[in-house]
């Protein structure tokens, strides 16, 4: 891939990539595009506080649009996610589409679709290597999984797994969010995902959508942010972890991979009706770059946007260019801050040196959600998560989205 026009001329090319990738790309390296905002789910800490479909959401031929200009920008592939993806009727059209024009799938899902049948699909020569599978998992146990993601859903998520395994899909992902608590449960994750013949891949939680509610709850304390570290420091080869953890690396050695916020410089955001968003984590006015079908396609919001060109600035002040471990951790994640009501050149809500912790006793204004999906009637609308048991529970309250994914939702 390469810079943008505009920034190619007056380039370093001798510089670090990170310098390089602190630039922007003409083309993202990581494009999230949430197909659906209707979920089965409620998950507690959802980043885009999904249930109820938005019936402004891209129709078959605009998705089928998208894919052909990612095409033509050359994207390797696209994170599918939601929302539950599933839950669209042409959702496996759209990945047969995209596997066919040469632009790779890699969509998360909690499972609920993932049959036997389809399963065999994704195995199969039709998806001819371009398809990845990741399946939501939040707990290496139901009693801690299903604390956040809902009843039923640790069983739902196993049986998916199950069935990729059987169909001989190689190399499934499962894709832990690390809270509280489940850092105590690194090991298991890991030895689910070898029951599996699966990889790890581990993520950072984030104080967005309705994960800005229950942060304060779920986030890891500090003493098991270096717990994590250790973790990952000793199992790194074997776990995937997207650069969510660069916030770590001021503990001492980087972890592998960009150590670099990538909004809008190497990854963004497509959303349901094509508003184009810096962060997959940052689904809020304030990093709204455009919309693809009003302001020329996603090129065009890619390579102009006013938001993406600031923010393809490299860093010169505030709080964190002062520190000395600045260029390990280059000022943390820019979701985290923002959602936390800290400055976006200040420190890390959860900085390891204790910036953050002493940033977060001052006066902050937490910024009002720009939007909520949540289905109105929802048991965890609030959120309000489980309970946490001395065991799992015996049995899921029977409801009408317990019964069927769609229900509540009109073609």
């Amino acid at each position: 891939m390469t810079m943008t026009a505009e920034r190619a001329a007056g380039r370093n090319r001798t510089g670090s990539l990170v310098e390089q990738f602190e630039l922007g790309l003409a083309a993202p390296i990581c494009l999230t595009w949430e197909l659906t905002y209707a979920c089965n789910l409620e998950c507690a800490h959802c980043l885009s506080s999904s249930g109820r479909r938005d019936p402004r959401e891209l129709t078959t031929e605009q998705c089928e649009s998208v894919i052909d200009e990612l095409q033509r920008m050359q994207v390797f592939y696209v994170n599918i996610g939601g929302g539950e993806p599933t839950i669209r009727a042409d959702f496996w059209h759209l990945l047969e589409y995209a596997v066919a024009h040469q632009v790779g799938v890699k969509f998360s899902t909690n499972g609920v679709r993932l049959s036997p049948e389809r399963a065999r699909f994704l195995a199969s020569p039709a998806c001819g290597g371009y398809v990845d599978v990741q399946v939501s998992l939040d707990g290496a146990t139901a009693e801690v999984n299903d604390h956040v993601r809902g009843p039923g859903s640790f069983d739902t998520a196993l049986t998916a797994l199950g069935n990729l395994a059987e169909a001989g899909f190689t190399d499934a992902k499962i894709s832990v969010v690390c809270t509280r608590q489940n850092i105590g449960q690194l090991d298991e994750f890991a030895a689910l995902a070898d029951r599996f013949g699966a990889t790890l891949r581990l993520t950072r939680l984030r104080p967005s959508g309705r994960g800005a509610d229950v942060w304060d709850e779920l986030h890891p304390l500090p003493e098991q942010q270096r717990v994590l570290y250790d973790w990952l420091m000793a199992h790194g080869e074997k776990v995937l972890t997207g650069d969510s953890f660069f916030h770590l690396a001021a503990f001492g050695e980087p972890l592998p991979g960009l150590n670099l916020c990538g909004a809008g410089r190497v990854v963004c955001l497509i959303d349901p009706v094509g508003d184009v968003y810096a962060c997959p984590f940052a689904i809020h006015d304030s990093f709204l770059a455009g919309n693809l079908l009003t302001d020329g396609g996603f090129a065009q919001v890619w390579r102009t946007s006013e938001l993406f060109t600031e923010l393809r600035s490299p860093q010169t002040g505030g709080a964190c260019t002062r520190c000395g471990f600045f260029d390990s951790c280059r000022g943390g994640c820019m979701a985290a801050k923002f959602f936390t009501g800290l400055p976006l050149d200040g420190p890390d809500p959860e900085c390891v040196r204790g910036f953050g912790e002493t940033a977060l006793t001052g006066t902050r204004v937490i910024p009002t959600a720009s939007q909520d999906h949540s289905k109105p009637k929802a048991t965890r609308n609030q959120p309000v998560m489980l309970q946490l048991l001395d065991g799992p529970p015996t049995a899921p309250p029977v409801s009408a989205c317990a019964e069927s994914p769609l229900a509540g939702f009109r073609p």
